[in-house]
């Protein structure tokens, strides 16, 4: 079993930036960051390959919110530019052992943290 323990997020105003964090607690062979505003359905933002470093970027987000790792620290990490209001959701941390089939959705990855929530204004 892989403990995820998410960190970084908070309110900013519209323009501003954050740096989330994942750290798993053992091995990982993929992370990755998920969204989900209230009501709606979770979905993908990026992910990443711990050791690989292959990355993949929901359409949306490769340009604002860029993904990388320290797979020393099995930490994996979100930058956040140029939050908007409607970038207000809460932010998973997901990791997995194999590799997910198919790897944007959500039923597909067995670790996931406790969300933190970033607020923009």
């Amino acid at each position: 079993h892989v403990q995820l323990v998410e960190s970084g997020g908070g309110s900013v105003q519209a323009g501003g930036s954050l740096y989330l964090s994942c750290v798993a607690s053992g091995y990982t062979y993929i992370m990755g960051w998920f969204r989900q505003a209230p009501g709606q359905e979770r979905e993908a933002v990026a992910t990443i390959y711990t050791y690989g470093g292959d990355t993949y970027y929901a359409d949306s987000a490769k340009v604002r919110f860029p993904i990388s790792r320290d797979s020393a620290k099995n930490t994996v990490y979100l930058r956040l530019d140029n939050l908007q209001p409607e970038d207000t959701v809460m932010y998973y941390c997901a990791a997995a052992r194999g590799s997910p089939c198919p790897a944007l959705r959500v039923e597909s990855w067995p670790y996931w943290g406790q969300g933190t929530q970033v607020t923009v204004s």
